[in-house]
Formats: structure tokens, C-alpha cells, sequence
């Protein structure tokens, strides 16, 4: 099981463990870290999951895909490293990935 570490706004680590298989999206809201919405449930429909995925993770885990850059585009604290969370599924080889989540989400 990889651990990924969700970095609130203001500074504040949430370390958690993720299934290979289940959405970063999924595991934020499994586990209640704040910042993280996923109103739409995992769709790529909202951006309430937006996270940006830390520089030195990028080339692993891969930039957005066209369909979250639908929504990413609208999104003001949009970085080049964003990401839907619920577009990226946790493999085992992310272990120790960190990705920060912006001030608001959509």
C-alpha cells in the first residue's frame, strides 16, 4: 500500500495510505482530509478534487489528461502541475507522492 501525503493550503500535512486501484480523489474523502470535495463523485464534472501534483511527482504520475483540462481551465488557482484527483488512480509505485490542494475549490 502506497502513503500519499495531501497538503492543505495552509501548510498542513494529511499522510495517507491508498489502495492501488482506488482515486487520490476517493482515498481524500475516505479519510475526511479537508480541501478535498469530489461533489460530483468522481466524473471529471466539477474540479472540486483539484490538486497539483508536487514537481518533482509530475513525470510519474503524468500531466492532466484533455478531459480534466475542461475543468481545470476554469480554475483560477489552476497550476501547470494540476490535476483531478479522481482522474488519477493510485498505484503502488506512488508511495511517498505529495500533492497540495488549492486555497478553494470550484
Amino acid at each position: 500500500m502506497a502513503t500519499i501525503t495531501y497538503v492543505t493550503h495552509d501548510g498542513e500535512d494529511y499522510p495517507a495510505p491508498v489502495m492501488p486501484g482506488r482515486s487520490l480523489m476517493q482515498t481524500a474523502v475516505d479519510q475526511a482530509i479537508p480541501g478535498i470535495d469530489g461533489d460530483c463523485g468522481g466524473e471529471a464534472a466539477c474540479g472540486t478534487c483539484h490538486v497539483v501534483v508536487d514537481s518533482a511527482w509530475i513525470d510519474t504520475v503524468g500531466h492532466s489528461t484533455d478531459v480534466e483540462e475542461g475543468m481545470l481551465s476554469m480554475h483560477p488557482e489552476r497550476e501547470a502541475n494540476s490535476r483531478l484527483s479522481c482522474q488519477m488512480t493510485a498505484r503502488e509505485e506512488w508511495d511517498g507522492l505529495t500533492v497540495h490542494l488549492p486555497e478553494f475549490q470550484l
